[in-house]
């Protein structure tokens, strides 16, 4: 049995969900409504020092890594996997099939679209102004469309949209939109090639084999 484990009222586990040592579920938080309920879907990896708010979502086959920080009232669909030392603020909302790596970092009102991924050390913001008195009602995460992929140590400024299929560079600076299937790299980022370009072959799904 795993150590100090700590689940809090309203906590609902589905079947065969692993958690290790050290794990915090539901944890309340300030305001919290009665009767919030927590889901963790079946088949979750829950690693050790991994602490999850009340008000979660999450679906089945979820994955965290070790110390990785789930604020409160996120929408996580199936198959997502969170890394090790991740904080995911409150308010996001992360499709099926998402993959987050080790120590990124996703702030609240930040939409993640079905199978995108997000390279470690990123860093997502939401404050255009943040000594703004009005900063907490101007909040505005990125939107990461479907596919996309935001390579290690990037910085996304808030609210820009990352199309579906794109490609941000390593240690780029994303200072405004990315359309879908482009390549940027740099700071600011800067369109290079299309996905098309890149020496390895990318799979399309339906939709986009139709415009052409």
């Amino acid at each position: 049995m795993s150590e100090q484990v700590v689940i809090h009222p309203g906590v609902e586990l589905g079947k065969n969900v692993e958690i290790g040592d050290y794990v915090v579920i539901g944890l309340p938080y300030k305001g919290m409504p009665a009767g919030t309920r927590t889901v963790i879907g079946d088949n979750a990896v829950i690693r050790s020092h991994t602490v999850i708010y009340a008000g979660n979502d999450i679906g089945a086959n979820f994955q965290a890594g070790h110390g990785a920080l789930i604020r409160e009232c996120n929408e996580i669909g199936d198959n997502v996997s969170i890394g090790s030392h991740t904080v995911v603020e409150h308010h996001v909302r992360i499709a099926n099939g998402v993959r987050i790596h080790t120590q990124a970092f996703v702030p609240e009102y930040s939409h993640l679209d079905e199978e995108a991924w997000i390279g470690p050390n990123v860093v997502f913001t939401n404050a255009r102004y943040p000594r703004s008195p009005n900063v907490k009602d101007e909040l505005s995460g990125p939107k990461i469309g479907r596919r996309a992929k935001i390579g290690a140590n990037s910085t996304l400024l808030p609210g820009v949209v990352i199309g579906r299929d794109a490609l941000v560079g390593a240690g780029s600076v994303v200072v405004k939109d990315v359309p879908e299937r482009l390549v940027v790299v740099g700071n600011p980022a800067k369109p290079i090639k299309t996905i098309t370009d890149l020496p390895y072959p990318e799979t399309e799904d339906a939709d986009a084999r139709a415009v052409r």
